[in-house]
């Protein structure tokens, strides 16, 4: 997929773009003052895919999604600045009402990390989602529309490849892995624009990570979604499903392409650490036969970075300069939709 330059104009997204994010910042209020989680994000989804955001815990993955799906609506969550728009509502222009009413489980769901974020879990299934109509104003106005629903929405189900008997059981008696694919399931039934998936392999075993990614995989397919943007710490699994790959560390996107791109021909250094960690477990009989081509430095805490100068990374980068201590390094195109921030490929 050939990535062009969005020019939005009189308020209005290209076609082929459903959400378009720029310079996005935002955190947390905490007792201990403000904790900015996202600083400066900008990214695209466009129709027909799925793009993933990668990177290890703590560096904004979440807050990113949750910034996205609810505007900095719901606190402690904060939006400092930036634009979002989702199939041409710009979420600078509506209220938080509004943007509930009007985006929220029409135009965008978000289905968190933990299932049980998103489930009561004293309540059946069939109940839960009799409520979920509710909220998006669904009238259920006789017995007979009630059955109606409940009987299009057990086709849909066992059509992304799940028993029907899901709807009449409670959260707790599913496993975790069914869990997450019931609300994935549940969430795109509501036919959104753009699923927002936060982590959901995390936790699960190989086997059904498998399960959920196909879940994914088949809703996309078969069209009940146009596009998903996903995030995960976990590169083996956003390589099996994405096409395109941006690098998050410390709030910041270090790196974006085409998942192959990324893959194959990582050029941040962080990246570069990122894929290093896989070819360790994917390429080598045992841990201990593996030698890194590059010595990276630890970190003693992720809140350290948040005070450094320069670029975020340069105290675990093996090729930091005096420069990369002292000023954050621009984005540059390296190559046709392949970006980085990193001062080792600015030209000075």
């Amino acid at each position: 997929m050939t990535i062009m330059t969005i020019v939005i104009v009189g308020g209005i997204l290209p076609k082929n773009v459903l959400l378009y994010v720029k310079n996005l910042s935002g955190g947390y209020k905490t007792t201990y003052g403000y904790f900015r989680a996202v600083d400066r994000v900008s990214l695209d989804l466009y129709l027909r895919e799925i793009v993933g955001i990668v990177g290890e815990s703590g560096s904004g993955k979440t807050t990113l999604l949750k910034l996205i799906s609810s505007k900095g609506c719901i606190s402690p969550l904060i939006l400092e600045q930036g634009e979002i728009m989702v199939e041409n509502v710009d979420a600078s222009r509506i209220s938080c009402e509004e943007w509930r009413k009007r985006v929220l489980g029409r135009e965008l769901v978000y289905v968190p990390q933990a299932a049980y974020d998103a489930i009561y879990p004293y309540k059946k299934i069939w109940s839960f989602y009799k409520d979920m109509l509710k909220e998006h104003e669904v009238d259920i106005d006789s017995k007979e529309t009630e059955n109606q629903i409940k009987q299009d929405l057990a086709r849909y189900i066992e059509s992304v490849g799940l028993d029907t008997s899901i709807l009449d059981r409670y959260p707790f008696e599913l496993s975790g892995g069914m869990r997450q694919r019931t609300i994935i399931a549940i969430a795109s039934s509501l036919r959104p624009s753009v699923l927002l998936l936060d982590e959901p392999t995390s936790a699960l075993d190989v086997i059904t990570q498998k399960r959920v990614l196909s879940t994914i995989a088949e809703i996309f397919e078969k069209g009940y979604i146009k596009s998903a943007l996903m995030s995960s710490h976990d590169v083996a699994s956003l390589r099996q499903l994405v096409h395109r790959i941006y690098v998050m560390y410390s709030g910041r996107i270090f790196e974006f392409a085409d998942t192959d791109t990324v893959i194959k021909s990582p050029m941040h250094p962080y990246t570069q650490m990122l894929i290093e960690s896989l070819e360790a477990f994917e390429g080598f009989k045992s841990y201990r036969e593996y030698k890194p081509r590059v010595a990276y430095k630890s970190l003693t805490t992720i809140y350290d970075v948040w005070v450094l100068k320069g670029c975020k990374f340069h105290p675990r980068c093996p090729y930091a300069s005096d420069v990369c201590r002292m000023e954050e390094p621009p984005t540059v195109e390296i190559g046709e939709g392949h970006h980085v921030m990193c001062w080792l490929y600015v030209k000075r």
